[in-house]
């Protein structure tokens, strides 16, 4: 017999986590339909939650074998993959076990399996324990999220081939590995396994490091890794052919390069969970990366059936999925919502240093004409960073040079994805709150990272007279 409720929500990641649990606490009557075992989707299993596990633990094994104080003791460390899988392991267990409690206590029912459409207010899912039952609803949330691009040619059953979410099944630390694709994934991984005394081959599809970030914070980045860490950065180049042997991997390239390693990790791309799910019975058409098309409500063309998350594309972040999730919650239940993501998405990247920004670069306001200045603190010149020996990096901050509004942060060095938000909250500050003098103004804790405000809001000031 079929079963009727207010929302079905399709997956149980950040958007339909954010979703579901906005529309119980309006009274709705809501089911999640998940294909795994466990709730929390690719973010807590396979993405998010047990990447940044593993860089973390990595560098902290990094640091240990390199401390001058314990050198004598650390320097012969040695740590196997079952090792380090064990503690990402046991974080996502514990993240699980929130998930589900946040679940249990809105009194969400979870319904595992696999979901298709059959018609626009009916669902039918493969249930764990094989039998087809169809679930009915008034309105529907697609939350499939994505998974890795996979090219036709490249041989993904080979065991020297991972991609983001393989990799963390891999039996054992290798000697080398290769990684295609210098975007945030793969230039995080090849600093973790550089962590890990890995040689590493990190090949960039395009001319500089992560295009979308400020050029002088790509260029610390790019010398970090190559002059610092020894990581051999290929830049502007594409692969031809994908060739595994009897040892492991070879890489062609199309201008004529060979690379060879034990592991190859294709970080190249994502594309949306749409495949499998009867969009086409309802006349819903992905784009050519899967991606559902939606209007600023996140309705599809059927508009009592929402996405959010991955799925539909930028921004592609979790944080930014669970809002999404409870602006579709907000929508169902009061027919409009006034809330939209914020204007400015801060960047987290999890390399060693961290990167961090939000706002526009340098090279965004020169081609807008907008008169801006720049103040910059060097972290090797701060007391917090010469007391915890983490000295490499900067924060820097661009301003407009007549209204002294803030336009954009950048940081570079440890703890990057945390100090941003100190300035993210004032520049979503209407003027004259928002502006470089706040931070010229205000008394920080002595001595923090975050004391990098006040030097570079007072280097930046000063380069106005």
């Amino acid at each position: 017999m079929e079963k009727k409720y207010d929302i079905i929500v399709i997956g149980s990641g950040p958007g339909g986590e954010g979703a579901s649990i906005k529309l119980s606490k309006a009274g709705k009557s809501v089911a999640v339909i998940e294909r795994y075992f466990e709730v929390g989707g690719g973010c807590t299993h396979w993405g998010t939650i047990p990447s940044k596990t593993l860089i973390h633990v990595i560098q902290q094994y990094a640091e240990l074998r390199h401390s001058r104080l314990f050198d004598k003791v650390t320097r012969h460390m040695k740590m196997n993959y079952a090792e380090l899988m064990a503690v990402v392991n046991d974080v996502v267990e514990q993240q699980v076990r929130e998930r589900q409690g946040f679940y249990d206590r809105n009194g969400i029912e979870i319904i595992r399996g696999e979901a298709a459409f059959i018609n626009p207010q009916t669902v039918r899912v493969i249930e764990q324990d094989g039998a087809a039952r169809n679930y009915s609803a008034d309105h529907f949330i697609i939350a499939t999220g994505s998974h890795p691009y996979h090219p036709d040619d490249v041989d993904f059953n080979s065991p020297f081939i991972v991609d983001s979410d393989t990799i963390l099944k891999l039996q054992r630390i290798p000697d080398s590995i290769t990684i295609y694709g210098a975007g945030v994934i793969g230039s995080e991984y090849a600093s973790a396994f550089r962590g890990m005394d890995v040689k590493v081959n990190l090949v960039n599809t395009r001319q500089r490091m992560l295009e979308f970030l400020d050029d002088e914070i790509s260029d610390a980045l790019s010398y970090h890794m190559r002059d610092e860490k020894g990581i051999l950065i290929r830049q502007n180049e594409e692969y031809e052919q994908v060739e595994t042997v009897e040892d492991g991997v070879i890489l062609h390239l199309k201008t004529g390069k060979k690379i060879k390693s034990d592991v190859l990790l294709w970080a190249n791309g994502r594309s949306g969970n749409s495949s499998g799910i009867g969009l086409e019975t309802l006349g819903i058409t992905p784009d050519h990366r899967g991606n559902l098309l939606v209007n600023a409500q996140y309705q599809t063309t059927q508009p009592h059936i929402y996405a959010v998350g991955d799925i539909v594309g930028f921004p592609s972040l979790a944080s930014a999925a669970y809002d999404q999730g409870r602006f579709v919650g907000t929508h169902i239940v009061d027919g409009t919502c006034e809330d939209h993501l914020v204007k400015d998405f801060p960047t987290g990247i999890y390399t060693t240093p961290e990167i961090s920004s939000v706002g526009k670069t340098e090279r965004e306001l020169t081609e807008a004409c907008i008169p801006y200045e720049v103040g910059r603190s060097f972290f090797r010149s701060l007391a917090r960073g010469q007391i915890t020996g983490k000295t490499a990096g900067m924060l820097k901050i661009l301003f407009h040079r007549e209204t002294l509004e803030l336009l954009g942060i950048h940081c570079f060095g440890q703890n990057a994805s945390e100090i941003v938000h100190i300035g993210q909250a004032i520049m979503a500050q209407p003027l004259p709150m928002n502006s470089i003098k706040y931070f010229m103004t205000t008394t920080f804790n002595y001595p923090t990272m975050a004391e990098a405000y006040r030097v570079a809001a007072l280097n930046g000031y000063n380069r106005l007279f």
